[in-house]
């Protein structure tokens, strides 16, 4: 009998402990308490006292408040439209006077929610054009990707501008998020589908794959994940399954526009209203504007053409001659000698080529060709290396910064090194890059010759917004019977060669600044000066 009650003691000691450690451990939520006093207004576009309904644009702006919430859901014809501000901005596209009705939810702590039915009316008289509507969707089987093979196919920029003046992607430089491989399906019931990993996985099967987008409107819309973002806040691979949506077209100030639900994002996930304006289109491309919750401007340019790969593949590997402009000091005279002079150089410029270190130098490992104003006049240099470098075939390759200045005319670009007795156009000219001084978000690459000259050198051009501000690979790929222009290592021009052209003979390269002329345009009255910055120009054949 002792040993069964020691042992019963035992067990109420054994269970007292566990109650109390229980008690310890007890979590304790804070106060629950469902959000009250909800009101939402609606700020129809362009209503005024003579149209209350708004101006036909469709496009109504939705503000909810409720003390006690943390965040809001809108729903419509049974779609929700996260908005964690309370503010949303809905494109109503039925034509005509109609009334819809709009459930706002309200969501508190611990998830508790109450919500508020809005009616409005509202006018629309945008009927989308049909060339618009079979671009988009083609009989549902269109099939849209960002364009990641160019320049500028995504960027970011001041919330007015339709270009992304700020930063400009270069060909390919994202490929390591998960925006490339993404695809968007806009079918002809107002449906869309987002794809997230098509380019991996056939697009008509739901995968798990990964899209590219900032932290806050992540987490905010879509959830935080607690992974750590990049150091610019954006998660370049966050996790998501395909999903489905609702996307509809208005022209809000006569803007086309495409409006997209159930947190639906084109490129680049940025939250904000989730509207995406037309920029330019075409049959195959469209570059899309979003003003996202940072309040800037988002670029996107998407393609509904498979994916070419216009990444050069050189057939010159064998560095045959370089400068990569270590030694701080003048120019390497015996790789460089200079133009002089002044006269228009043929293109009405207005500076004077000097072979001073006041205008071409190398300091910091780069060559510095700086052009300046000397009182109402410009000086600036040229260098070549014509008689000491010349050369036939092979890949040319100019890592180099452009001058911002307006006015300022940059060129890197090569002439027959028989100029001297045959003049030209007849030596042929190589322009691998000019820019002009009234666009400086845009590169050119032409060539001269004999019935091809002047304005009538077939030419082309691609867009490049960081060409001032970050060091750019430009490169000529030579051969005997074909001539290829590329940035970063992605080809956008490309003219056959033959034994009628003078381009199979030796050339020599130039670097130069001019100011003003025919390419240059006005120059900048406030001007004082400014440069072209070279890391390198290396050879291979």
């Amino acid at each position: 009998m002792m040993k069964i009650t020691k042992i019963f003691n035992l067990l109420f000691v054994l269970v007292v402990a566990n109650l109390l450690g229980c008690q310890e451990n007890e979590y304790k939520f804070g106060e629950i308490i469902p959000p009250t006093n909800i009101n939402v207004s609606a700020d129809i576009f362009g209503a005024d006292d003579a149209n209350p309904n708004g101006d036909g644009s469709g496009v109504v702006t939705f503000s909810a408040t409720a003390d006690n919430a943390l965040s809001y859901t809108y729903y419509f014809e049974g779609v929700a439209k996260a908005a964690p501000s309370g503010i949303t901005t809905f494109n109503f596209s039925d034509l005509g006077l109609q009334t819809y009705t709009i459930n706002v939810v309200a969501v508190g702590t611990g998830g508790v929610s109450s919500s508020k039915i809005i009616t409005v009316d509202v006018l629309s008289t945008y009927a989308a054009p049909a060339e618009l509507i079979t671009m988009l969707t083609n009989d549902s089987s269109q099939i849209w990707r960002v364009k990641s093979e160019d320049p500028a196919h995504f960027g970011v920029g001041p919330a007015e501008e339709t270009y992304p003046i700020w930063y400009a992607a270069a060909p390919g430089e994202k490929s390591i998020t998960g925006m490339y491989d993404d695809a968007y399906i806009f079918n002809v019931d107002g449906t869309i589908k987002y794809v997230t990993n098509s380019l991996n996985d056939d697009v008509v099967e739901d995968v798990t794959g990964t899209i590219f987008g900032q932290k806050g409107p992540m987490d905010q819309e879509l959830g935080d994940i607690g992974v750590t973002a990049n150091p610019g806040g954006e998660y370049e691979n966050y996790p998501l399954d395909d999903f489905e949506g609702v996307w509809a077209l208005t022209a809000p100030s006569g803007q086309e526009t495409i409006t997209l639900s159930n947190n639906g994002f084109l490129g680049f996930y940025t939250g904000g209203n989730h509207q995406y304006q037309i920029i330019t289109r075409s049959a195959t491309e469209m570059l899309l504007k979003t003003v996202g919750a940072d309040g800037l401007a988002w670029f996107v340019v998407l393609t509904n053409e498979s994916i070419v790969d216009n990444t050069l593949n050189s057939a010159y590997t064998n560095l045959v001659w370089e400068d990569d402009f270590n030694t701080d000091g003048a120019p390497d005279a015996t790789k460089w000698t200079y133009d002089l002079g002044a006269g228009g150089w043929g293109n009405q410029e207005l500076q004077t080529y000097t072979n001073s270190t006041d205008n071409a130098i190398v300091e910091g490992g780069s060559l510095k060709i700086k052009a300046k104003a000397d009182g109402s006049a410009y000086s600036s240099a040229r260098l070549k290396s014509q008689g000491l470098y010349e050369f036939t075939y092979g890949r040319v390759e100019v890592r180099a910064k452009l001058p911002a200045s307006a006015g300022t005319w940059p060129a890197i670009w090569m002439l027959g090194a028989n100029f001297s007795t045959v003049g030209w156009p007849a030596s042929g000219e190589i322009d691998i890059m000019e820019q002009k001084g009234t666009d400086k978000n845009t590169v050119l690459s032409t060539l001269h010759y004999p019935g091809n000259f002047g304005g009538g050198g077939p030419s082309s051009s691609t867009q490049l917004a960081t060409s001032t501000t970050q060091f750019h690979n430009y490169t000529l790929e030579w051969s005997a019977t074909e001539i290829k222009f590329a940035i970063d290592d992605q080809v956008y021009h490309t003219l056959p060669n033959d034994s009628t052209l003078p381009f199979n003979e030796d050339f020599f390269l130039i670097l130069n600044v001019a100011m003003g002329g025919t390419l240059g345009g006005p120059v900048d009255s406030a001007f004082t000066e400014d440069m072209m910055e070279i890391d390198y120009v290396k050879v291979f054949q």
